[in-house]
């Protein structure tokens, strides 16, 4: 694609100059000219009264060959993080509608239960072992998963938006020239097109954009944790686990990984809780998290927050649950003097069962709730507790 102005048609009237959002129209010696940098949005077009400028549409450079959708499967520790099986199951769906093969990639030393990739869906996993991989060496796995997609050309790659995810595929894009939409919460096939229906939410989660990448391969895509249902293993299922060999002197790697340094103030981790109990502004102020933590302590639930208590300081961002923070999935969710921000539901919506705590009997949280409580969350949270205490004998 391209963007052309008609010098003949300009007369230099300056609507197009004033138009562009990015101020990259310069009017000189009474004709308009862009500078680089123009992506196109097509600002300029409207608002030009001569019709003068013209977006053309290129020619598609997709390169033919590129078939298969792959899954970056992803692990700390030795052990596959919840995520892998999760876009594996939704891979699984997209390669089904697409009459492909779906393929899962593993990097790492010593990781439990791969077959367990074949079980959720992966039709075959391409297995990279080596000490060199046991730490998230971003140089180490660019260059691996770039040799990989260059060598096998999948036309659709996945991977989680986690801080993994989100650090080092947009290298990958980057090298191999082609598109990433980041932070995913929709994902499907164009029946005509065959095309990756890409949709995330912008502008502070108020628009929902759909994203396609036309003219590049493979199409990349991050997906945030929690976005989608893993689906039941099945055991017995068969697949193929290719190891592949990792050549250390073949990358160039110019950092060094010194020690990971552990979270301290997560007693339990959101994204793996079955259970989370979680805070808004409703608290008032930081010393009142208390009382939401001893719900959370009553209950062995691990203590969330929504963004303004984050923001004021009161919690660090490690609670925080959102579009801005993490996105879980837990069986029970405990929202207390939360008024339910868009932002803050995208985060939080899909747990099985979602318990709202809140004296605004209008606020957006009782909409997803399925049970809702109107009131001082100063009287019902520590009757809560209470009770549970008193359960289990604890009081």
């Amino acid at each position: 694609m391209g963007i052309n102005i008609d010098l003949e048609k300009c007369t230099g009237c300056g609507s197009c100059e004033s138009a562009c959002p990015f101020a990259l129209i310069e009017v000189v010696d009474d004709k308009a000219h862009i500078k680089e940098g123009c992506n196109l949005c097509g600002a300029c077009v409207d608002a030009c009264p001569e019709d003068a400028i013209t977006i053309e549409e290129g020619k598609q450079e997709v390169s033919e060959g590129f078939r298969g959708v792959w899954v970056f499967a992803e692990q700390r520790h030795g052990r596959l993080k919840d995520v892998s099986h999760e876009l594996v199951s939704e891979g699984r769906r997209l390669a089904d509608k697409l009459g492909v093969e779906l393929c899962a990639v593993c990097l790492g030393h010593n990781v439990e239960d791969v077959q367990s990739l074949i079980e959720h869906g992966a039709d075959r996993v391409y297995l990279m072992d080596a000490p060199a991989l046991v730490d998230h060496q971003e140089d180490y796995y660019t260059g691996a998963i770039v040799d990989l997609v260059r060598e096998h050309r999948p036309e659709i790659l996945l991977a989680g938006a986690t801080a993994m995810g989100r650090s080092f595929i947009p290298r990958v894009a980057s090298i191999l020239y082609t598109g990433l939409t980041a932070d995913c919460t929709g994902l499907d096939i164009d029946p005509d097109s065959r095309l990756l229906q890409q949709t995330r939410p912008t502008f502070g989660g108020n628009v929902m954009a759909t994203i396609e990448c036309r003219a590049k391969r493979p199409q990349m895509a991050t997906v945030r944790p929690h976005v989608f249902k893993k689906s039941p293993p099945e055991s017995g299922r068969r697949g193929e686990i290719v190891k592949v060999d990792f050549n250390k002197e073949a990358v160039t790697a110019r950092t060094r990984l010194l020690d990971f340094v552990e979270d301290l103030t997560e007693k339990v981790n959101l994204g793996d809780a079955d259970i989370i109990v979680s805070g808004g502004r409703g608290l008032g102020k930081p010393e009142n998290f208390a009382v939401v933590k001893e719900l959370a302590d009553a209950l062995g639930a691990a203590l969330g927050s929504s963004r303004p208590p984050v923001d004021d300081g009161w919690i660090p961002y490690s609670h925080q649950v959102g579009q801005t923070g993490k996105t879980v999935c837990p069986r029970l969710y405990i929202a207390c003097g939360i008024s339910g921000a868009v932002q803050h539901l995208a985060g939080m919506q899909t747990a099985d069962v979602i318990v709202a705590i809140n004296e605004d009997p209008g606020a957006p949280i009782f909409e997803v709730a399925t049970y809702g409580i109107v009131g001082d969350l100063f009287k019902v949270v520590p009757m809560l507790t209470d009770k549970l205490k008193r359960s289990r004998g604890q009081s």
